[in-house]
């Protein structure tokens, strides 16, 4: 049975990933002149921290030169986190975005930006900011409703510890 190089990859990294407590997102082979970059995308509940990537990432490379899943050719490997304005795809991210700003495309058409309250498994509890003074109001949104989501970055929002001070 053939699989395709991303399987393999998959397949290979996954109990890397796995036993640092973390998820395995995404994983993108692209090719820049002679070379193919691997992209390898990893989160956790608690984020990623530089030195998780950086072990992680030495323990891939170390993977990767005992198989030939890569090829013969030269390669470059990136093992990041996902970036404050990720896709949201799964349930987990909805999870993780919680508290968060967000912009939802419904499958309607229409757009949202709302703060994410709740989740559970149907859908999300939303609080959409008031316009113009206006109080901010309660909307249900079922994940069947979405078509893409994207967490939007705040820079002026307050952390919660300066909140409850």
């Amino acid at each position: 049975m053939s699989t395709t190089q991303s399987e393999r990859l998959r397949e290979l990294l996954e109990p890397l990933v796995s036993a640092e407590e973390l998820d395995l997102e995404e994983i993108e082979v692209t090719r820049t002149g002679r070379r193919q970059v691997l992209r390898v995308v990893v989160d956790s509940e608690e984020g990623v921290e530089l030195d998780a990537c950086a072990g992680l990432s030495r323990a891939i490379s170390e993977r990767l030169d005992e198989t030939d899943v890569m090829g013969e050719g030269e390669y470059v490997l990136e093992v990041s986190s996902p970036g404050a304005d990720r896709p949201l795809t799964e349930h987990r991210h909805y999870v993780r975005a919680t508290g968060r700003l967000a912009r939802f495309r419904l499958t309607g058409g229409d757009e949202l930006v709302a703060r994410v309250l709740a989740v559970d498994d149907e859908g999300l509890d939303l609080e959409v900011p008031g316009v113009k003074g206006r109080r901010p109001t309660s909307r249900r949104v079922s994940f069947d409703e979405i078509d893409k989501a994207r967490v939007e970055i705040e820079f002026n929002r307050k952390d919660k510890k300066e909140e409850e001070a």
